[in-house]
């Protein structure tokens, strides 16, 4: 087995591992033990818990090998794993099964193998570079009927500027755009890279937000473009169809800059 696959089968065994503990505090959501971070950013019980398993799962696996997680960092340097735990905390709490756990390793900035699991769902997408897009570890290939019904979805943080963010999701829309916002930025990649969005836009995000689903969507023959803010250094993501970066473009010039991970 070439070395990609196999280092892409044993993390996606961890993260299947990762999702059936996961969803027995799902079960229990409305008594798991939460605290705020900021404004609608929360993190549960199940981030803390599940962040600690993978973190021993892959030192194991991968002895030496860098990790770094949202709940606890780590030096996020050369290169390293990253993992969100609970991508889309605020959905878990309120019982949405629109949540994900999210792992990807990223060499030099540049995200090169990637796992999402969607828990309720059952399913878990994995890529690496050259792999395609595996669904349960099965070929899936991206679909998209109906062209003609133009529906991305746009990532939202508390960080951002609101008034710009109105006026940018005023501009998609008037472009013939149907906006979707899931609040989990990692799901939102996975209906990117399966064809039910167009794409998924983001000018605030996180390298464990973005790792895992990035490569999902570039493998499913997405482009993905991938750059920081040039004052505040704060990643962003651009990943769509050409149709849709298209359109993007004039609304947000910033991603005509970056040469993506296509």
């Amino acid at each position: 087995m070439p070395i990609a696959l196999e280092r892409l089968s044993q993390a996606s065994a961890i993260i299947e591992e990762a999702a059936d503990r996961a969803l027995h505090f799902f079960a229990a959501h409305q008594t798991v033990a939460t605290r705020a971070k900021g404004v609608q950013d929360f993190v549960s019980e199940a981030d803390t818990t599940i962040e600690n398993f993978i973190r021993d799962r892959l030192a194991t696996a991968f002895p030496g090998e860098a990790i770094v997680g949202e709940e606890f960092g780590g030096q996020s340097e050369g290169a390293y794993w990253i993992i969100d735990p609970i991508d889309g905390t605020s959905n878990f709490l309120r019982g949405s099964p629109l949540w994900g756990i999210s792992l990807g390793f990223v060499r030099n900035g540049h995200p090169e193998l990637g796992i999402v699991a969607m828990p309720v769902m059952g399913e878990t997408y994995a890529a690496a570079n050259g792999t395609g897009l595996l669904m349960n570890g099965k070929p899936l290939a991206r679909t998209s009927p109906l062209e003609d019904v133009r529906v991305m979805s746009l990532g939202d943080n508390p960080a951002e500027d609101l008034d710009d963010a109105a006026r940018f999701q005023t501009g998609l829309r008037r472009a013939g755009w149907v906006v979707e916002a899931f609040h989990s930025t990692s799901v939102s990649l996975v209906f990117a890279a399966r064809g039910i969005f167009d794409g998924h836009l983001q000018k605030v995000t996180t390298m464990w937000d973005i790792a895992g689903g990035a490569v999902l969507a570039r493998e499913a023959g997405l482009e993905v473009r991938i750059g920081e803010n040039c004052e505040s250094r704060i990643p962003w993501i651009a990943a769509g169809t050409p149709t849709l970066l298209a359109a993007t473009e004039p609304l947000w010039p910033e991603i005509r800059t970056d040469k993506g991970l296509s």
